[in-house]
């Protein structure tokens, strides 16, 4: 990814300098393996640990050469460390390094968005809190429904990053594993205790049965949980975007002292960071159709999906890092604008209270075909000459004997609908 959308740590992990470290680190531990089996000389581990170093351009002038990166990443070690170097690799194949190396990266960028996931959730939830009974506009279809809360709007993204992170954990899970069973997978050529003692020194588990490559229904797995979470991120997004609308500008996002909104019009105040976000959760999702594409490989194993993983690794880990990291940023400085939210709803002039009426005409003996129609011709007449709804129902002598003029009063009145905000908080913020 590029510089504007990536953050330190997660570049940092997917940089070729580490991805080479890594591949050092499993071959250092099957070294080990094989020593205390007998199968290599004593001492070749710890020689090429101490003189082994990553030098990512010469690795990349002998790959110039001999077009295979990991013979490439051999023969600049054995440069380094010594003829002693000429036992590392023994029985292995380049998908044992390359797979359970990838696998670790995975690993170590899935459990730093899982701390970004951790963040949003702490200012989601102190966010929730504090406007938990701060009235707004419940819209379906993007029309007024009936009246919720802001705090929770703010709950339900709660859950469901909830949901989100319980994925994510499982997502990593999913790939924390390891191969090193030789060509074809059948460890011909490589004793399993190797793959035991890499696992175990990598904090890995052992992959039950690899052909030669990791089954990438794994990987297929972590990529479209990436993509879910994506999802959740838009859905805010798109959430801000529309309540900052000038028509309806319920809230906004920070808009610093010194910030231009427009080249053009000075007045301006965008949403620019909330439909970034839109655009870099699109990024992200192009990842999943592609992991899921790579689970189907040839017989025991081709590269067709090596060029896909060089690309969507990098590109959907730092990406989603980056996104999830300025959507707590975005969360935790939003100005909220509550006398805005209590006007648009009173702006339909009581028809958000149409559902009870017609159920309060229903409880009085009507049927609900008949309660609906003379709600709703009355909700028409409410829009058409733009009058208040209670208004027009308190003039309709019929209405007026089904329903108590206090009854009636009682409909037209927001507190109900959130008498069980507080269960719902329990089911949430247990």
């Amino acid at each position: 990814m590029i510089k504007r959308y990536s953050r330190k740590e997660l570049t940092d992990i997917w940089s070729e300098e580490n991805k080479y470290k890594i591949w050092l680190q499993v071959e250092i531990a099957a070294a080990e393996a094989m020593e205390k089996l007998g199968q290599i000389p004593r001492g070749v581990s710890s020689i090429v640990k101490k003189k082994a170093k990553i030098n990512v351009k010469r690795i990349h002038q002998i790959e110039s050469q001999v077009k295979h990166d990991v013979i490439a990443f051999l023969t600049s070690i054995t440069e380094k460390a010594g003829l002693k170097a000429r036992y590392l690799h023994q029985g292995m194949t380049s998908s044992d390094v390359l797979d359970t190396s990838f696998n670790l990266q995975l690993v170590q960028s899935g459990k730093i968005i899982l701390k970004d996931i951790d963040q949003i959730l702490k200012v989601l939830k102190k966010q929730a809190k504090k406007y938990k009974f701060t009235p707004c506009m419940g819209r379906s279809h993007g029309i007024h429904a009936e009246p919720i809360t802001f705090g929770l709007k703010l709950a339900s993204f709660y859950e469901e990053f909830k949901r989100n992170r319980k994925r994510l954990v499982e997502a990593i899970d999913e790939v924390s594993t390891c191969a090193i069973s030789g060509a074809v997978g059948t460890f011909a050529n490589i004793n399993p205790n190797v793959e035991k003692h890499v696992a175990k020194k990598l904090n890995l588990k052992i992959e039950p049965i690899s052909t030669q490559v990791i089954p990438r229904d794994r990987h297929a797995f972590y990529f479209s949980v990436l993509g879910i979470i994506a999802g959740t991120l838009e859905r805010i997004a798109i959430e801000i975007r529309h309540l900052q609308r000038t028509e309806v500008y319920e809230l906004q996002e920070y808009f610093s002292k010194n910030q231009k909104g427009s080249s053009a019009m000075p007045h301006k105040k965008n949403p620019i960071l909330s439909e970034n976000l839109t655009g870099l959760a699109r990024v992200v999702r192009g990842s999943v159709i592609p992991a899921l594409e790579n689970i189907a490989l040839w017989h025991e194993r081709d590269i067709s999906h090596s060029s896909v993983e060089r690309s969507i690794g990098p590109d959907a880990n730092i990406t989603i890092d980056f996104a999830l990291t300025r959507l707590a940023n975005i969360l935790d400085n939003m100005i909220i604008y509550p006398k805005k939210m209590l006007s648009n709803l009173n702006l339909t002039k009581g028809l958000i209270f149409s559902q009870e009426l017609m159920l309060e005409l229903t409880k009085s003996g009507l049927s609900r075909e008949k309660s609906y129609k003379m709600v709703q011709n009355y909700a028409k007449k409410c829009f058409a000459e733009d009058v208040d709804l209670i208004n027009i129902v308190m003039k309709d002598k019929f209405i007026m004997s089904k329903i108590s003029l206090k009854k009636l009063r009682s409909i037209f009145n927001y507190s109900k609908h959130f008498k069980n905000v507080n269960l719902i908080y329990r089911r949430v913020f247990k």
